[in-house]
């Protein structure tokens, strides 16, 4: 049965964000994922996790100006230094939540230009060696066109080759079922194809991003199919909720309470 991890960038916004973590637990999650942590002090956050009996299934590291359009800056090469400084960043608060993936983001650029994509494959590698010794996985998302005009992942071929050239182990595949139902299509077979490589899944209603509840794919079976696969990591529920976040939370009460 998957586990599930609440994601409290977008579930439970009815509080602030440190009173999410409360929110997750009572309703029945035994995970939690986020895009940033960085407003509020590691140990805060590490604390939130340990009253709740919470696990950190994932966290995105720094990604440059949020507000103002920037998302990561790994294939911007003049950007290099930022990236690292960003990684000196990220860690205290990977030690204080004990999370074992991060989310390094591509940024805004184009993946037909030679130097972007060799600041890529740079950046990436430098991130995954970075975190090996701390047991923390690096994983790539491929993001469509729609939501991040211009972000320079957005093809899950491309980040599967990336991840096989590069073989580094912890290096791995963040399959969002939404970006890839919008990119690609042939959400199933992509699964079959590329779990060997997959450390994290995220879930959303296509075209809406809602609840997983409807619309165009069937999750009751993209569930089982990771069952069926035997994927044994996080599904992270990065979709926004249509009202209060609990009010739409019937999909889950067959999975709430499954530990990590």
């Amino acid at each position: 049965m998957p586990r599930f991890a609440a994601n409290l960038s977008m579930m439970f916004t009815e509080v602030p964000f440190l009173d999410r973590f409360d929110a997750a637990a009572q309703a029945g999650f035994t995970a939690v994922e986020f895009l940033f942590p960085y407003e509020h002090p590691a140990e805060a956050v590490g604390e939130r996790l340990k009253r709740n009996g919470l696990t950190q299934a994932l966290f995105n590291l720094p990604p440059g100006d949020w507000n103002a359009g920037e998302k990561g800056f790994a294939a911007l090469p003049s950007r290099f230094s930022e990236l690292k400084a960003g990684l000196e960043t990220a860690l205290p608060y990977a030690k204080a939540t004990g999370v074992k993936r991060l989310h390094l983001m591509a940024g805004i650029a184009n993946r037909g230009e030679r130097v972007a994509i060799e600041a890529f494959y740079k950046s990436v590698a430098w991130a995954a060696e970075f975190f090996a010794p701390h047991g923390i996985d690096i994983v790539l998302e491929p993001i469509n066109s729609r939501n991040v005009p211009g972000y320079f992942l957005n093809d899950f071929g491309f980040a599967r080759d990336l991840i096989q050239e590069l073989r580094l182990p912890n290096l791995k595949l963040q399959f969002d079922i939404y970006h890839c139902q919008i990119i690609h299509g042939d959400v199933t077979m992509r699964l079959r194809e590329m779990m060997p490589i997959i450390g994290h899944v995220q879930i959303a209603s296509i075209p809406s991003r809602n609840e997983p509840d409807g619309e165009e794919l069937n999750y009751p079976f993209l569930f089982e199919e990771l069952d069926r696969l035997g994927y044994a990591g996080f599904v992270g529920c990065e979709y926004n909720p249509r009202g209060k976040t609990t009010d739409g939370l019937a999909w889950f009460k067959p999975y709430a309470g499954v530990k990590p």
